[in-house]
């Protein structure tokens, strides 16, 4: 049976250019090519390796192959009447949490979706791949279509990384802890040390314009534009390093209760947490997308929780930046980090030597002190798409910068992601900053 349209999204009219939306030959490029990445992600896996639920928190990456080709087929194919779906099963089968289109499998027991195989997954992708590609070719999306079309690509890009950190965490609780790949480079990094940039009291704008209104992609959850005030800080010019975090942990970090959060406490007692996800007990080495490697001392850490990286801060005597320190510090840097498409290791590595800010972008997300909260007029993207991302605004802290997970493409100093702070398997790290308030007095 059709599946039911979606509402279009009613924005007002505004000419393709005002938009920054791209025209339909650009489009198919863009979406070609975020396509042909995750099936190149998936590559090395086996159909076993597909079907995998480690945790509630993770995803089989059969599913991810499949969400994000129904996130097209169900946004932009079936928002024209008379749509006939590739399955019907597939609309509850690997929706997400969009309650406005209708009832979806419970996320816990997604690995238990034995069938369809992987086989007929990837026949889905080239269907409606096919499908799209048609549209495309005959210039047959509206400007709604269109915007919903990029929309798909970010969100797809966002299911890239989700794959690459929920099949690492899969591998690890493998007791072969096998590779994802065998073939990455392990890079072995220098001491760079640590240098603080100051910045005084200013006022910023932060955020994003609101797409489509206006003339570049962002997510809802970075708009509107306004101005906060930023009180003199400095900022460490690179992440914390392993061997810094390490000398944390010996000096009793995880059982001094007075650095931590009451629920962080609370959790690393209750979990056994001693040091970051992934790493041995001796301290030395650490899994990663490419096995068992040494721990690199000079790269940043990762793995850590909020309230791990807010313990950390505390210890140093230092603290942790808000959104909007990071931000500001950010506008004007080149995204030009170590990102999931670069020739190294899905690994971070440590900074190279140089005066300022540095690895700002990829390597690792960068916790904040700042809650995921709505900026002030907040407006989520009418209809369904609309539970995005504001319906999350709840009890969730910011992150920063992208990982060595994330595509370079998808990230900005805008960017605002999102975890619980409980939440360890992401490439997750830190940066320290600190107050100058007596600068101001």
């Amino acid at each position: 049976m059709p599946l039911s349209p979606v509402p279009a999204l009613p924005y007002p009219h505004l000419p393709d250019a005002e938009r920054g939306l791209d025209d339909a030959a650009d489009l198919a490029v863009r979406f070609d090519r975020v396509r042909a990445r995750s099936r190149a992600l998936a590559a090395p896996l086996s159909p076993e390796d597909a079907q995998v639920q480690s945790m509630e928190d993770c995803s089989p990456a059969k599913w991810h192959l499949a969400h994000t080709t129904w996130f097209f087929e169900r946004f932009v194919l079936a928002a024209r009447d008379g749509y006939v779906p590739f399955d019907a099963d597939f609309d509850f089968l690997f929706n997400s949490y969009y309650q406005s289109v209708g009832t979806m499998h419970a996320r816990p027991q997604r690995g238990l979706v034995t069938r369809p195989r992987l086989s007929r997954v990837l026949e889905y992708r080239e269907a409606i791949d096919a499908r799209m590609r048609d549209r495309l070719e005959r210039d047959d999306l509206d400007a709604h279509a269109r915007q919903v079309l990029l929309l798909g690509t970010h969100h797809e890009q966002q299911h890239q990384e989700l794959l690459l950190t929920d099949i690492k965490h899969a591998f690890w609780c493998n007791p072969l802890n096998p590779a994802y790949r065998d073939d990455l480079p392990l890079a072995a990094g220098r001491e760079t040390p640590v240098e603080w940039v100051e910045s005084d009291e200013r006022i910023v704008e932060v955020g994003a314009p609101a797409w489509p209104h206006a003339s570049a992609f962002a997510y809802d959850n970075e708009s509107p534009r306004h101005r906060v005030l930023v009180p003199a800080h400095a900022l460490a010019s690179r992440p914390v390093s392993n061997a810094e975090y390490r000398a944390f942990i010996e000096d009793g970090g995880y059982r001094n209760a007075g650095l931590w959060m009451s629920e962080g406490f609370a959790r690393v007692q209750r979990e056994g947490w001693a040091r970051p996800l992934y790493w041995d007990e001796d301290l030395q080495r650490e899994f990663t997308l490419g096995g068992m490697r040494d721990i690199d001392p000079h790269a940043p850490v990762c793995h850590i929780s909020y309230f791990e990286a807010d313990a950390y801060a505390r210890w140093a005597g230092v603290r942790l930046p808000t959104e909007f320190e990071w931000e500001s510090a950010a506008n004007g840097h080149a995204v030009d980090g170590h990102f999931a498409e670069d020739a190294g290791g899905l690994h971070p590595r440590a900074a190279t030597a140089g005066r300022g800010l540095r690895q700002l972008f990829g390597d690792v997300w960068e916790w904040t002190s700042s809650a995921y909260m709505p900026y002030p007029g907040f407006r989520p993207l009418p209809g369904s798409l609309g539970e995005y991302n504001g319906k999350f605004m709840c009890g969730q802290w910011v992150l920063r910068g992208g990982s060595c997970a994330t595509p370079p493409a998808h990230v900005r100093a805008s960017y605002r992601n999102f975890f619980y702070p409980p939440d360890r398997w992401q490439f997750s790290g830190l940066r320290l900053a600190r107050d100058l308030s007596d600068r101001t007095r």
